[in-house]
């Protein structure tokens, strides 16, 4: 049977504990997440130790398994900030209120309470989903004047709908 290579961390580990740890607190700043990274670091060193036992173990090494040790941190906690950044993004509210989902029957009906023109622009731009230029095309006019009206139709709109009492 042959003894267990991981026997050697053993040998070193009341000198390599306190650098390692030493290591890992310099870096972090938190005694209790450099408490975890050392004790992730020991256990890493085992497996990798029966792994491979053909690596010298020494402090040099474990600290190297530390330094992955605490990148993998890192980038663990970037990943659940990005991942909060994002679900905070999708449950804050819109800049823009009407950047919410309305009524539909009630945006229907005040869609054919506004004139044609208005009707025309805000069904091709945003039913339609086409680009201004191509509103543009459709209805015949510049960019600038589409543009334009445009703008007056979202704000006759929103003046309707808010409003609903103005549409009998």
């Amino acid at each position: 049977m042959r003894p267990d290579p991981a026997m050697g961390l053993l040998d070193i580990y009341d000198t390599a504990l306190p650098q390692v740890h030493g290591y890992l607190l310099s870096r972090c700043r938190d005694r209790t997440l450099a408490q975890d990274l050392t004790a992730e670091t020991f256990l890493a060193a085992v497996v990798g130790a029966r792994k491979q036992p053909t690596s010298p173990i020494t402090t040099g090494w474990l600290i190297g398994i530390a330094r992955h040790k605490l990148a993998d941190h890192w980038r663990l906690a970037e990943r659940e900030q990005r991942g909060l950044r994002l679900v905070h993004a999708a449950g804050s509210e819109p800049e823009d209120p009407w950047d919410v989902e309305i009524d539909t029957v009630v945006a229907h009906q005040v869609l054919d309470a506004l004139g044609p023109h208005h009707r025309a622009a805000l069904t091709l731009r945003y039913l339609d989903g086409l680009p201004v230029a191509q509103v543009a095309g459709h209805l015949g006019r510049t960019l600038h004047a589409t543009e334009a009206l445009l703008v007056r139709a979202r704000a006759a709109f929103r003046t309707a709908y808010e409003d609903p009492e103005a549409l009998r």
